[in-house]
């Protein structure tokens, strides 16, 4: 029983120990598999991982070589294999305008070209108003109504003949569109914008020259204010030909006229426009004290902060200022240039005497003589040179009208003690060919382009014409003289001045007193006087050889700040002056 038992034990046990080493092994080979299966997903990973690598390094190289080929063009049939065929037909049917909303785009497009043909006949408009000084706007801003201005008006007249600005002005009637681009704030911002774009190119040429010289002058404007032109010359390198150029630049308010105010307005002005002061190689102004003083002066001042800025003054002025230190230095001259604008103011003063005055004489008519300008006094002593006859009839007609005693005491007293005087006639002939050769050689100098060689030659030229006119000056004004006197009837005799004799002491004898005739006194003290002028020979030739600087420019932009600031629009604002002045001044910049 025992025996029997332990041997089931033993059978039993047997049997477990069996089992468990059979169980061991199945785990075992469960595990290998399991091992060979991870095994193989590592590997699958690590290959997957890999193609990923290399399918970016390839598109990373398609890309590399797609830059370096450039955009792909869809517009090539030959790249069409590589593209979707339905962005094609999407871009095409974009190219072609085909697209859902091609009635909107139709529409927007009508609409932009629309407003920019009504843009642009208004700054054409702008720039035509500006060009020939005109003012733009009137008592009022409506259409069809009186006093509406000229810009108005003028887009009136376009819309009668236009049909683009017959539909805007349509459109503006029925209050279809709420902005029209016809008010005075438009108005002022073209005209800024016009005027900014001038300006923009002008700086643009002086910095591509580099060195430019500046040219500065003053007046007062209608409003009493004191406005300074500032005009730029430098060499234009832009253009196809080189050439030497003036530019207007602005208008600049000065409040302190004094050497230091007119300097620091011009450095504000040159730092606003962005041009280097050390880049000035030459200025040039009148012979007014402020700007031309060797001490305090402008250009001095100027010279201080750059040397290089060479001074010279205004050929024209000194011109001017010579003739009259030239008329200054005799009293016949004066007498002479005194009958000649009494004669004016005679037929002047009453416009009956002046039909008088054009019944006799009709080709060339009495101007009054200038003030300022000395050499334009030419034009107004032509009249009487060649009509000298003439005008002397007309002053005889007025003595026999019913003018009262006075006008015909004036009119008897100028015939008899000027017109028919032989030594009227000589000093006409002789102021009429000296202030002819003066003003060609004035013009010469105004010139935008004057050249320094041409300028000196001309300058060369008037001193040699003076110098012979001197020599053989006065018997070829004779001849002509006596061919006048003799037309009108007048005695070929010089007015002789009472004889002053000197007293004569004890050892003195009458027969060393030399008695000169009438037509040498006359050729001596009034021909070839020069010893009481306060001008020296030599001086003179000196200041008419640096003549080489010229402010025509300066003074022409002031005959357009007359027009332009005008008594009717005496309230303009500085900028608005500015814009209008730079597209009238500088029209063929626009």
């Amino acid at each position: 029983m025992g025996s029997g038992s332990r041997s089931v034990k033993n059978l039993e046990s047997t049997d477990i120990s069996t089992e468990t080493e059979d169980d061991l092994e199945i785990d075992e080979e469960h595990q290998d598999h399991l091992n060979e299966e991870d095994e193989v997903l590592v590997n699958e990973e690590s290959n997957q991982n890999t193609d990923e690598k290399l399918i970016g390094d390839n598109e990373d190289k398609d890309a590399h070589e797609d830059c370096e080929m450039g955009p792909l063009n869809i517009y090539d049939p030959g790249n069409w294999d590589t593209i979707d065929h339905n962005l094609i037909k999407q871009l095409l049917r974009l190219k072609e305008h085909e697209t859902i909303d091609k009635s909107l785009q139709e529409q927007i497009s009508k609409e932009r070209e629309h407003w920019r043909q009504v843009l642009l006949r208004i700054i054409a408009l702008v720039k035509t108003l500006a060009n020939n000084n005109l003012g733009f706007r009137g008592d009022n801003e409506k259409f069809d109504q009186d006093n509406n201005g000229n810009f108005l008006s003028f887009i009136q007249m376009i819309a009668e003949f236009d049909p683009v600005m017959q539909d805007h002005l349509r459109l503006i009637k029925d209050e279809s569109i709420q902005y029209h681009y016809l008010s005075h704030k438009i108005q002022n911002e073209l005209i800024q914008m016009l005027a900014s774009e001038n300006k923009s190119a002008i700086v643009k040429i002086v910095k591509g020259a580099k060195y430019f010289s500046i040219i500065l002058d003053c007046t007062p404007d209608v409003s009493h204010e004191e406005q300074m032109t500032l005009v730029l010359r430098c060499v234009d390198i832009s253009a196809v030909s080189v050439a030497v150029k003036e530019f207007f630049v602005q208008f600049l308010k000065v409040n302190e006229t004094t050497c230091l105010g007119i300097f620091n307005v011009l450095c504000d002005a040159l730092n606003t426009l962005e041009l280097d002061i050390a880049d000035i190689i030459g200025q040039g102004y009148d012979n007014g004290a402020n700007m031309k003083g060797k001490h305090k002066g402008v250009q001095r001042r100027l010279l201080e902060v750059n040397p290089r800025a060479f001074y010279t003054p205004c050929g024209c002025h000194s011109l001017n200022l010579t003739l009259c230190d030239m008329t200054g230095c005799c009293t016949k001259v004066e007498s002479f240039f005194g009958v000649v604008q009494r004669i004016y103011t005679l037929f002047a003063s009453s416009t009956k005497r002046w039909d008088i005055l054009k019944r006799h004489v009709q080709e060339l008519t009495l101007k009054s003589l200038s003030q300022t300008r000395w050499e334009s006094r030419v034009e107004r002593l032509k009249a009487i040179r060649y009509q000298a006859p003439k005008i002397r009839d007309a002053l005889l007609d007025l003595t026999n009208s019913r003018e009262d005693t006075k006008t015909k005491s004036e009119a008897n007293s100028l015939v008899t003690h000027e017109l028919e005087n032989f030594e009227f006639l000589f000093g006409m002939i002789i102021w009429h060919n000296v202030l002819l050769t003066i003003n060609v050689v004035s013009k010469i100098l105004q010139a935008e382009d004057m050249d320094i060689d041409v300028d000196i030659k001309q300058i060369k030229g008037l001193i040699s014409f003076f110098e012979k006119y001197r020599e053989t000056g006065f018997s070829e004004v004779k001849i002509e003289a006596n061919e006048i006197a003799n037309t009108m009837g007048i005695d070929l005799v010089f007015s002789e001045n009472r004889i002053i004799h000197r007293r004569k002491y004890f050892d003195e004898s009458s027969s060393e007193e030399v008695l000169q005739s009438a037509e040498e006194c006359f050729r001596l003290e009034e021909y070839l006087k020069y010893d009481t002028c306060d001008i020296d020979g030599v001086d003179l030739s000196m200041e008419l050889k640096v003549l080489r600087f010229n402010v025509a420019s300066a003074e022409r932009t002031f005959s357009k700040l007359k027009l332009i600031k005008s008594y009717l629009r005496s309230t303009m604002s500085q900028e608005r002056l500015n814009g209008l002045a730079m597209l009238s001044i500088e029209k063929d910049m626009v």
